[in-house]
């Protein structure tokens, strides 16, 4: 993969901004976008749609939390969950069950960039960080 270019990335997230309304990413928008590029293609196309996909992808896992858990989750609590983390981020997220018998118990959120903890698998960690 070629080293990152300092004008495909700038304009990857100039592209990235206009891809975004209100807070989410507009299908919409992305398709202009992208029918935009199509007609006039930059100087490194690849370089610039590679760093707007990871713009997009960054900015979709903001709405998407990954519950990753070792025992029985219901609906109930995943859907509170979504309103929690709706709530915080002021974001419609989405929540997905994701077993993982590591764990022990107890569970590991994952939103974005952030990771809540609160497994016996997580604090034997912290312990043994020590």
């Amino acid at each position: 993969m070629a080293a990152p270019n300092k004008a495909a990335q700038q304009l990857a997230r100039q592209l990235f901004k206009m891809s975004v309304i209100d807070g989410n990413v507009s299908a919409a928008q992305v398709e202009g976008v992208l029918a935009y590029l199509e007609k006039h293609p930059p100087a490194k196309p690849l370089l610039v749609l590679q760093a707007y996909q990871q713009y997009i992808a960054r900015e979709l896992a903001k709405s998407e939390v990954v519950v990753e858990h070792a025992g029985p989750v219901t609906e109930g609590i995943l859907r509170s969950l979504e309103g929690a983390l709706s709530q915080k981020y002021k974001r419609q997220v989405t929540a997905t069950a994701k077993q993982n018998a590591k764990l022990i118990a107890g569970l590991r959120l994952r939103i974005g960039d952030d990771m809540y903890e609160t497994s016996i698998a997580g604090q034997l960690a912290q312990l043994s960080a020590v």
